[in-house]
């Protein structure tokens, strides 16, 4: 589905998700237009059209009106079809790599909240009835909307993705650290990886601990990585890699201010 839309829109497409999901209308009240969505991101509005217009190809509607009309953009609409082009329709577990203190922070992720109530919601109904905390065969199906409060609160739940287990070298830290998911020693990855079908890994260990991880990781059958440590891993081509690098990033935040800056004191 996503080898016809460009990385760039791609990214695009993320972001608009995101407003989706946070637009205090994301019930279906009401529509967003794309001059909000020009306002609240920069992007030409013309460059937001072409962007939805990918969404017709892959629902099948050739009518402008069928995602959205002069009115705008029905989140209710627009969110699952934004989440079946980019292949986020689905559920894919994931775990931590590495229980030091950003390992530890992502198992209490606010996001990740309502992957770990015990109780279902009754808008829940295609995952009613099994319990976050034992079941480890689930359905793969999303449920329609995340909770209404938390939207309201600007906290948007990851509903694609679901935190399974964690994992660290360090068994004590393993036994006390106190977590809503449970927690393995790392040699237990291979296993643990199989039996709960987990296909992502949060890697959250020291850069001279990286790329052992990575391949512990790969060996068990994870697809995805995302590497937190300031090192390029070496992974088979068919495993994915995001890295994120707070120096990086910290690097391009400087240059935008730069260019910021520099247009400023230009128009001035």
């Amino acid at each position: 589905m996503t080898d016809t839309i460009s990385e760039s829109a791609k990214e695009r497409l993320l972001q608009l998700l995101r407003l989706m999901e946070k637009h205090p209308e994301a019930g279906g009240i009401g529509p967003v237009t794309s001059a909000q969505v020009e306002h609240l991101t920069g992007w030409h509005r013309d460059t937001i059209r072409k962007d939805i217009s990918c969404l017709k190809d892959i629902s099948g509607e050739t009518g402008g009106g069928a995602i959205g009309g002069n009115s705008g953009y029905e989140p209710e609409i627009l969110v699952p079809l934004i989440r079946k082009a980019l292949g986020l329709d689905r559920r894919r577990k994931f775990c931590v790599v590495g229980l030091g203190r950003l390992g530890s922070a992502y198992l209490n992720f606010a996001p990740l909240d309502c992957m770990r109530r015990v109780h279902t919601p009754p808008h829940w109904g295609d995952i009613r009835g099994m319990n976050p905390r034992t079941s480890v065969r689930r359905q793969n199906t999303l449920p329609k909307q995340p909770y209404p409060d938390r939207t309201a609160a600007g906290l948007v739940d990851l509903i694609e993705f679901k935190l399974a287990a964690g994992f660290d070298t360090n068994v004590n830290r393993v036994e006390i650290l106190s977590s809503p998911v449970p927690l393995f020693p790392a040699y237990k990855i291979a296993e643990v990886v199989g039996r709960f079908e987990i296909e992502i890994a949060l890697l959250c260990v020291p850069a001279e601990s990286a790329q052992a991880a990575a391949e512990k990781c790969v060996a068990a059958g994870i697809k995805g990585i995302m590497n937190f440590a300031p090192v390029a891993l070496n992974v088979p081509p068919e495993v994915a890699v995001k890295n994120i690098y707070v120096t990086d990033e910290l690097r391009s935040l400087a240059i935008k201010m730069n260019k910021t800056g520099s247009q400023y004191e230009k128009s001035v």
